[in-house]
């Protein structure tokens, strides 16, 4: 089934709710960059906040790139999104897994760590850029974004994020769930709010038992009303011509060592690992200034 994700607003637009379902865009960034499980379920709770944040985007040539690098043993998680919920993402070190010692579940607080910042940087394409950046809370992702909003965007916000990986290392669901107070939100939507809240299942467990985006917001407040439904997919803007756009960048004397010594090249891209082979006709061409 497609990825999507709903906006939709609730108690007459005092309460803004973002749901998406990931699964399939997580599931095709796991496969990409070999993630164990652990590894995973962080690449994956930041590719579906990425989603969120793209779907906050107005101009069709604008993105939203997310850094996470906590200190852990991950390294830096990176994802980048549009507003055409396209979405791709990397993590520094795929290989990382840790189980909790008391609940035995997915230790992502440690592998991320807790000792550096989350930084969201929006492009607008040559207008005015914006960065936000805050300090990690927990390392859990979904808090550290739910900070974020409250306090670099100036908007009251509960994040779910969620990544369900089987015994088979399979990701068999994953998604994303914001929720946000308005202005003119009054105190008995606040209550409102926080008693969804605190009941709030897995958003994972929720897309795992079969779930639409949809069914999960109308299930939440009564009176939902989705305004907009946007695909998501995994899609990596990279290519072999940018690829030979950045060797070029390259001195001339570097270029003709891969030629004479190392008879070709292979360039890997971080966001989706796909590799791009450069023979020696092909790097010999790029010598050629025109």
């Amino acid at each position: 089934m497609m990825d999507t994700l709903i906006k939709a607003l609730a108690s007459n637009g005092a309460i803004r709710i973002f749901v998406a379902d990931t699964t399939e865009l997580v599931r095709e960034a796991a496969k990409r960059h070999h993630c164990l499980p652990t590894a995973a379920a962080a690449l994956g709770r930041t590719l579906s906040a990425g989603a969120l944040l793209g779907a906050n985007l107005k101009g069709t040539d604008e993105k939203v790139t997310v850094q996470i690098n906590g200190g852990g043993p991950l390294g830096t998680i990176m994802v980048d999104a549009n507003g055409q919920g396209e979405v791709r993402g990397f993590v520094a070190n795929p290989e990382v897994h840790f189980i909790h010692q008391t609940t035995h579940k997915l230790d992502v607080s440690r592998a991320v760590g807790k000792d550096g910042t989350l930084k969201v940087i929006l492009d607008r394409n040559l207008k005015s850029d914006f960065t936000g950046t805050v300090d990690l809370q927990t390392g859990e992702i979904a808090e550290d974004f739910a900070y974020y909003f409250t306090v670099s965007e100036q908007t009251p916000s509960a994040v779910s994020l969620g990544v369900l990986v089987d015994e088979h290392n399979e990701v068999k669901a994953a998604g994303a769930l914001m929720i946000q107070m308005m202005p003119s939100a009054s105190e008995a939507d606040i209550l409102m709010a926080e008693h969804v809240v605190a009941n709030l299942r897995p958003i994972s467990a929720m897309i795992s038992d079969g779930m639409t985006p949809e069914d999960i917001a109308t299930r939440l407040f009564d009176e939902t009303v989705v305004l907009e439904t946007i695909p998501l997919k995994f899609k990596c803007t990279c290519s072999k011509d940018r690829m030979a756009d950045a060797l070029k960048t390259l001195e001339r004397d570097e270029i003709e060592a891969m030629i004479h010594e190392d008879h070709g090249c292979e360039i890997t891209c971080h966001f989706c690992n796909t590799t791009y082979r450069f023979t020696e006709s092909e790097l010999y061409s790029l010598t050629v200034r025109s």
